[in-house]
């Protein structure tokens, strides 16, 4: 078991590393689930990202991806965030969600608790 303040300091670690140089895509994949993986199945785009820390352990990550080209008519399947040396940090698969048209707008909210 770690530390109370230990949590919260893991956190803010994350927290900051996302924000500094965080990335995010989206993607149409979502059927593999290897811990070795490296990338989204099949990507769609790119996509922005922010972490805040809503609770002194819990960190509320945010991705979001705005209609156009890449999201119109398209079914979404996962999500996922990497930091700048494009390491993937997490990976979240689900049922897919779309077809998006143009103009909408697609977010993304992920909840990660340092234990």
């Amino acid at each position: 078991m770690i530390s109370d303040k230990l949590q919260s300091l893991l956190a803010d670690q994350v927290v900051s590393l996302i924000n500094t140089s965080g990335s995010a895509k989206v993607g149409l994949g979502g059927n593999s689930t290897y811990g070795s993986q490296t990338d989204l199945d099949i990507v769609l785009s790119s996509a922005s990202v922010l972490a805040t820390k809503s609770d002194e352990n819990v960190i509320q990550v945010k991705v979001w991806i705005t209609g156009g080209g890449a999201l119109a008519g398209q079914v979404l399947r996962e999500v996922a965030v990497f930091d700048n040396a494009s390491n993937m940090l997490f990976r979240e698969n689900f049922e897919g969600i779309g077809p998006f048209t143009s103009s909408e707008t697609a977010e993304f909210f992920i909840f990660l608790e340092v234990e």
